[in-house]
């Protein structure tokens, strides 16, 4: 949890020098009273005291000189404070399974197609700030749209994503988003993961891409397309009929490792659902940020505040 403090803190003990100024200008005013006391002389006496308005104006200016080198100390103290992220925005890479079994027609008019859909939704709901890319994977993994803060130029890209007909590389195919997502350092990192199938081909397990997540702070949204009554895909050679499977416990194991979520998508109206609720959803982190000009600038304002109160209007120069 980020708290508020500062990044130098034991600057901040040259602020016991304000009231060591206080106590020193404070003996000094009462010594020179004191004298003006022991001495008849009423000119001198005058001159020591000085008129009423004139020595609460001194005393102002005074107090001004020591709000201004205490705001300077702070200010050198380099302040932070936990603000909501919008300098550095979001990285949100989609990780979207393009092998043969995503060519069911349960969703309309298929399920990638209905998958591409659902992402341009995403897409369109996330901030200015924020850059999105897009992995695909089938038996290999491969990048269909660079970490980008051009929306649109990702969407073009995400229409052009186009079916394939291998496996499914699911630890592949996350390990590539990880690889994206954390191209752009200092920025929270979000991986949404879609897929229909079991992980079945590549060169990285699912187990191993999880570690890999975990490794880079990468949190990883998961989303299992699959009907509630069983898909057919076709026939094998032998004429047995294939059926499209759901492996749920990887894509859940993947969400609960990272600090994701894990989602069920049964249509292609669940699927919009789905990603309008992580677009909004979507937690900016509190960051560190340094605060140090604003105590400077007050320091500023305050010698400005200090000079016309000694030599503004109906102030002589001395």
């Amino acid at each position: 949890k980020i708290m508020a403090g500062f990044g130098s803190p034991h600057i901040l003990i040259f602020l016991l020098i304000i009231p060591l100024i206080y106590y020193l200008h404070k003996k000094v005013r009462i010594q020179k009273k004191n004298e003006a006391i022991i001495f008849s002389n009423l000119a001198f006496i005058k001159s020591a005291l000085g008129d009423t308005k004139k020595s609460k104006r001194d005393i102002h200016l005074f107090y001004l000189s020591l709000l201004a080198i205490g705001l300077m100390i702070i200010g050198f103290a380099n302040p932070h404070i936990p603000l909501e992220q919008t300098k550095e925005g979001v990285n949100v890479v989609l990780v979207m399974d393009v092998s043969g079994s995503m060519q069911a027609e349960d969703y309309t008019p298929s399920r990638l197609e209905a998958a591409k859909s659902s992402a341009e939704i995403l897409i369109d709901s996330l901030k200015s700030k924020d850059y999105v890319g897009i992995v695909t994977f089938e038996s290999g993994a491969t990048t269909a749209a660079y970490l980008s803060p051009d929306k649109e130029k990702v969407i073009e890209k995400l229409h052009n994503v186009a079916q394939k007909e291998g496996s499914t590389a699911i630890g592949d195919g996350l390990s590539l988003g990880i690889d994206m997502a954390s191209s752009i350092p200092n920025m929270k990192k979000i991986i949404i993961l879609i897929s229909d199938g079991v992980n079945n081909a590549g060169y990285i397990s699912p187990d191993e891409a999880i570690q890999y997540a975990k490794a880079n702070g990468i949190q990883v949204y998961t989303i299992g397309m699959g009907s509630n009554s069983q898909v057919l895909l076709g026939y094998d050679w032998f004429g047995n009929p294939q059926y499209a499977e759901l492996d749920e416990t990887t894509l859940q194991t993947i969400a609960k490792s990272t600090g994701g979520k894990y989602f069920k998508s049964v249509d292609d109206k669940t699927l919009d659902e789905i990603y309008r609720n992580i677009g909004e959803n979507i937690k900016r982190e509190k960051e560190e940020t340094n605060i140090k000009d604003w105590f400077f600038f007050a320091a500023f304002l305050t010698l400005l505040i200090q000079m016309y109160y000694r030599y503004g209007k109906g102030r002589i120069l001395q």
